[in-house]
């Protein structure tokens, strides 16, 4: 076992480019992913890689190895699915992210349910509004909102999610109801952005009688936390685009109102990404089965 999770650090090492990343990866120190490589090119007689103050580069032996080190770890990934297929116990670790508020509000809550069903799988979740790397977060799957930039991962999708502009009764009183789309360009109304490093201009699809047009919009406010941007309009300070089920509690109790009705945004995809295998991990297909079956079940649809 012990020269398994060198080779699974070296790996992530590898990867990674950088020691003090792959120790996070696998959740142990930096001295001790240090040690695990040190140990492996003992035990292979060959230096793995060239070591500068910052990062890590492969050496040519290095390279050879890592393409037989991954074919090994896909192998014992393989025969541990092979167990867990005959014994129908799955089990093991799983991580998982989400964006901030698809988890808290439609992925934790049912954790515990998982949890119950398959004790043996130990689940631990990320819960972010940036673009994640799966290969480099270490994720064996990402619950997301949009269109992904990666094809080389499998994506299932769950459904086409209901979005809504909303702000709060004081900021309508004082700013005015928007009569029209167009009306959200310039100083008239302040809208009230998702915004993280590498983001493109904001831009909001909204159907219009003339279709589907993208508006661009600003506001005094942006952030990259999704729960901030909400309460940032229920505080009265803008419009806000967000996905229904984010905010129909506050729709529900009059905190926020709908905005624009007539020319609604339109749908964003939800979806989950995961790394492609020859045969994927049960826990992996059962974890993400459970929770598409729930989400479908409670999303909240426009009236």
């Amino acid at each position: 076992m012990a020269y398994l999770n060198n080779i699974r650090t070296f790996v992530r090492v590898f990867e990674l480019g950088n020691m003090s990343a792959a120790a996070r990866d696998q959740r142990i120190s930096a001295a001790v992913a240090s040690a695990r490589i040190a140990h492996l090119e003992e035990h292979l007689n060959i230096r793995l890689f060239q070591r500068t103050t910052r990062m890590l580069h492969p050496t040519e032996q290095g390279v050879l190895f890592y393409r037989g080190a991954c074919k090994i770890l896909e192998a014992v990934e393989d025969a541990e699915a092979e167990i867990n297929n005959v014994t129908n116990s799955p089990r093991g670790t799983l991580y998982v992210a989400a964006p901030l508020g698809m988890g808290k509000r439609l992925i934790a809550p049912a954790v515990p349910a998982f949890k119950e069903a398959y004790p043996l799988i130990t689940i631990r979740m990320r819960l972010s509004d940036r673009k994640l790397d799966l290969a480099a977060e270490g994720l064996d799957a990402a619950f997301f909102l949009g269109v992904p930039e990666d094809s080389t991962l499998r994506i299932r999708k769950i459904s086409d999610c209901p979005r809504i502009l909303c702000a709060s009764p004081d900021y309508i009183a004082r700013k005015g109801m928007p009569l029209d789309s167009a009306s959200l360009r310039g100083d008239k109304h302040d809208c009230l952005n998702l915004r993280f490093p590498g983001a493109p201009e904001f831009q909001w699809p909204l159907q219009t009688a003339d279709g589907v047009k993208r508006f661009a919009v600003s506001g005094p406010f942006e952030t990259d936390d999704g729960d901030v941007l909400t309460n940032w309009a229920l505080d009265g300070h803008g419009i806000i685009l967000k996905p229904l089920f984010e905010v129909t509690e506050y729709l529900r109790d009059g905190r926020l109102v709908p905005v624009l009705e007539n020319e609604p945004p339109i749908p964003i995809q939800m979806a989950c990404l995961y790394t492609h295998r020859r045969r994927q991990d049960p826990k992996t297909r059962l974890f993400i089965d459970f929770m598409v079956n729930h989400i479908q079940a409670s999303m909240p649809q426009v009236a």
